[in-house]
């Protein structure tokens, strides 16, 4: 899967490093080509000498080798295919989202014009800054790729997210990249997104504070992945740039559910999670309704249940929807999973601390219908969006029987 293939992997100084020589063999088995870039606070976790050996290959700590010759950061950058930084630290991420350049590593980076993708590796308290979390951000409008921490024990001895991918994972990640390499390539995907607008009269309708973001962002993280993606959008503001997206714009409920069941059938994923109208005006006047007494009265129904009607017409299509509650959040979520045949429920409590309408933040807690529950941290929805694909990618990947020949 790696034959032939041209990696260059910065390691940078944290504890984690000292997986870095196993991932290299792992590499190498693959029979790639490897060289090394090692930091000076990386080399007090892992020696030049251990990589050197394992990559087969001379590792560069600064701009100068031992003979006084120059290391050209320049066409390092050119003879990559990819630059995997891992671990990655807060210090250097700080320096790569602002343009620093103080070692050979951040130079290498700021010459290379192919992608470069990122490990972070960091303890709990400094992954979930504010800071940590803007420059993450910052760093993928660039253009890079984040292979996220994992979950679990961290050097502090905190239990947590932070810890650097395993070399395993790492090799996964970067064999997907390579089939163009993207994990969804050929496979496609339909999400709905935003709110809907039930017309009162021709100038009033009934919405909610859906802005959309999360559902574009999960479409625009689809599409990066490679996954041939549509979206049926209601009336929401913002943009969507990732031009690849089919992009279906609606307006009501029941446009976004025609929109949804003319492209369900030929889905390998379909994940809900528009803010769609649970009821509508039972007659709409044709008029604006003047504004005459004190009191006015409106009767309302029911509008058709999106997500369920896909739920009893599901095949072979993994479907997930979301669940947004201000209070039980786990068990009407877990209501929702089982009522309407969902493979994972995406569910968030609407709060003080996560607005999520409008926010340009979420905290999620994934549950599957192995009964198996994550929480996430609160964070951008931008990196939400990585995670809830990167969770649906490991949940078909474990499933028993795997739909589609996904």
């Amino acid at each position: 899967m790696l034959n032939n293939k041209k990696i260059l992997l910065g390691i940078t100084g944290g504890i984690a490093a000292y997986k870095c020589a196993h991932l290299v063999r792992l590499f190498v088995k693959q029979n790639a080509e490897v060289k090394v870039i090692l930091t000076k606070a990386a080399s007090e976790f892992i020696t030049p000498q251990t990589l050197s050996v394992l990559s087969k290959n001379t590792v560069i700590t600064d701009f100068f080798d031992s003979n006084h010759n120059w290391n050209n950061h320049v066409k390092l950058a050119e003879w990559a295919d990819v630059f995997l930084i891992a671990p990655l630290t807060t210090n250097t991420l700080s320096k790569m989202a602002n343009g620093l350049c103080d070692n050979v590593l951040l130079a290498t980076y700021l010459s290379s014009k192919n992608k470069t993708i990122v490990a972070p590796a960091m303890d709990l308290e400094m992954y979930q800054h504010t800071t940590t979390k803007q420059n993450l951000e910052k760093i993928v409008s660039f253009g890079n790729l984040i292979i996220p921490p994992e979950t679990g024990e961290l050097a502090s001895g905190l239990v947590g997210e932070g810890r650097m991918a395993e070399p395993e994972n790492i090799l996964l990640f970067l064999k997907h990249f390579f089939l163009k390499n993207l994990p969804l390539n050929g496979k496609k995907a339909l999400v709905n997104a935003g709110p809907t607008y039930e017309a009162i009269d021709p100038v009033r309708f009934i919405g909610n504070r859906s802005s959309g973001k999360m559902g574009i962002a999960i479409a625009e993280t689809l599409s990066k992945m490679g996954a041939e993606v549509t979206l049926v959008l209601g009336p929401s503001s913002e943009e969507v740039n990732d031009t690849a997206i089919n992009l279906i714009k609606v307006e009501s409920a029941e446009e976004m559910l025609n929109a949804c069941l003319k492209n369900f059938e030929h889905q390998q994923i379909v994940i809900c999670s528009a803010a769609v109208a649970d009821y509508k005006a039972e007659k709409v006047s044709q008029l604006k309704i003047k504004k005459k007494d004190d009191k006015l009265s409106l009767k309302f129904i029911k509008t058709t249940d999106i997500l369920a009607e896909l739920g009893k017409l599901k095949t072979t299509q993994y479907l997930i929807g979301f669940a947004l509650e201000t209070e039980n959040l786990l068990e009407y979520a877990n209501q929702k999973l089982k009522n309407k045949n969902l493979d994972i429920i995406i569910a968030n409590l609407t709060s003080d601390e996560n607005k999520v309408f409008g926010s340009d933040k979420n905290k999620i807690t994934i549950i599957d219908k192995h009964n198996k529950i994550t929480n996430f941290e609160l964070t951008t929805k931008h990196i939400a969006s990585i995670n809830i694909v990167n969770y649906i990618l490991d949940f078909i990947s474990t499933s028993s029987v795997t739909k589609n020949d996904f």
